[in-house]
């Protein structure tokens, strides 16, 4: 899937809230790092697990669910198997009225759930990473040596 640049960069610039699903506690796990990332860059991140619903993680109690959720949320982040997908979505539509994007993570894709989302008025990216997308776009990437191919006036 392509997504442009400036697509990416309007998600990223509008979101002010993510409900990261499948966050593990576990320091050394993508989902932790990027999660601890987004919220480190002034993004408010919801956990999402049932297996530690009630514990803190960035401040926030994990949730079990995205039902459990009571503040709006413009972004929720997946990370689970793409076969997992469609009930996050579903849930997602039904729970959050404020939603604004699914965002599926490196490896997490699936195209039924995505239209049934973009039908409902709501952007979707798959197989990327916020993170990433965060650094590449913002200037992070080229600090460790990586050629963006983004060009800036920032040093």
């Amino acid at each position: 899937m392509m997504y442009s640049d400036s697509v990416l960069t309007s998600i990223l610039k509008r979101t002010k809230t993510i409900a990261v699903v499948g966050v593990s506690m576990n320091p050394v796990r993508p989902s932790y790092y990027v999660a601890r990332y987004l919220s480190l860059k002034g993004y408010k991140v919801i956990p999402v697990n049932p297996g530690h619903a009630g514990k803190t993680l960035f401040g926030y109690s994990v949730r079990s669910t995205l039902a459990d959720i009571e503040e709006p949320v413009d972004m929720v982040d997946i990370f689970r198997r793409s076969e997992a997908v469609p009930p996050i979505v579903d849930d997602a539509l039904d729970v959050l009225p404020d939603l604004r994007t699914i965002w599926m993570q490196i490896g997490v894709e699936h195209q039924q759930a995505a239209e049934i989302a973009r039908t409902r008025g709501v952007d979707v990216v798959m197989n990327r990473c916020p993170k990433i997308e965060y650094q590449r776009l913002f200037g992070e990437l080229r600090m460790a040596g990586f050629n963006t191919g983004i060009i800036s006036s920032k040093l």
